[in-house]
């Protein structure tokens, strides 16, 4: 009788499993607590009268982002202790179509839980805000409220265009080659301005604990990785999309992955991204 159970909750939950992926990763940014609240949601439509549920979908996609929203609370404490700059673990596509970049998921991490909530849900999910509404204990005109703040502080965090394809994984490429074999003019040519780097290593890999900022302080570090890569290797493994960002996979010389994202603007880099944090690496192996 359990196992037969078991089959039914399965059937009806296991096509709908990445869609509650995407909402539970886009809420916290980690590829290993998302899969736990999915999980978890699946052991709550096992318990529940899902005869009685007209929209499995809906309920689940309410279970999973109240389970985020419990989540965040615990969340916000680890980050407040958390070694240097954090960044979400990296998700690597074969292409760019990705509706929450990089950029704007560490743009959702200044949002309170509630903001989040309602901004992915109506702005990036296509809910109404009756819905949101029912999902996050709200009501409609509270919910409006809340995407309206959580808007004004990511709309610097959306990208103003949309970035070729080939052209993003060649420049992505390129940087690569530049920066591993310390070719610093043409790493140069790439580079904007008032380029930043980011590096997480959450205290786990050596990484910087604070970015760098400006053209010079970037061509700096990227002069003294260059010889270490000299020395003691990079390869790379893959190219493709860092959280829909231009970006790669390489193996590094202690035998652990890298991942690198290049946010472009107007054909230059304008901010790189390293993940070195093994524990957000895991997922890719």
């Amino acid at each position: 009788m359990e196992e037969a159970a078991h089959i039914d909750a399965a059937a009806s939950f296991d096509p709908l499993r990445p869609k509650l992926m995407r909402v539970a990763y886009r809420m916290l940014g980690s590829v290993a607590d998302a899969e736990d609240i999915v999980q978890e949601a699946f052991i709550r439509w096992m318990g529940a009268d899902r005869l009685g549920v007209r929209e499995p979908e809906a309920f689940l996609r309410r279970t999973v982002t109240r389970l985020c929203l419990d989540q965040l609370k615990s969340a916000r404490r680890r980050r407040e202790t958390y070694v240097g700059p954090w960044l979400p673990d990296p998700v690597v596509e074969e292409d760019e179509e990705e509706d929450v970049t990089l950029p704007l998921m560490l743009a959702l991490e200044r949002l309170s839980p509630l903001e989040r909530a309602a901004f992915l849900l109506h702005d990036v999910f296509g809910l109404e805000f009756e819905e949101v509404a029912k999902t996050i204990g709200r009501d409609a005109a509270a919910c409006r409220q809340l995407a309206a703040r959580a808007r004004t502080h990511v709309r610097e965090a959306r990208p103003r265009y949309q970035l070729d394809r080939k052209h993003g994984i060649a420049l992505a490429e390129a940087f690569f080659a530049a920066s591993r074999s310390g070719d610093m003019k043409a790493l140069g040519a790439m580079l904007a301005a008032d380029v930043s780097m980011h590096a997480d290593g959450g205290g786990k890999r050596s990484a910087a604990t604070k970015p760098f900022v400006g053209f010079d302080a970037v061509m700096k570090v990227h002069e003294y990785l260059a010889t270490l890569f000299r020395e003691k290797g990079s390869t790379l493994v893959r190219a493709g999309f860092v959280n829909g960002l231009p970006g790669f996979v390489t193996l590094e010389a202690d035998g652990e992955l890298q991942t690198t994202a290049l946010e472009i603007e107007d054909g230059k880099i304008a901010a790189i991204y390293v993940v070195r944090n093994p524990d957000k690496l895991r997922h890719l192996h």
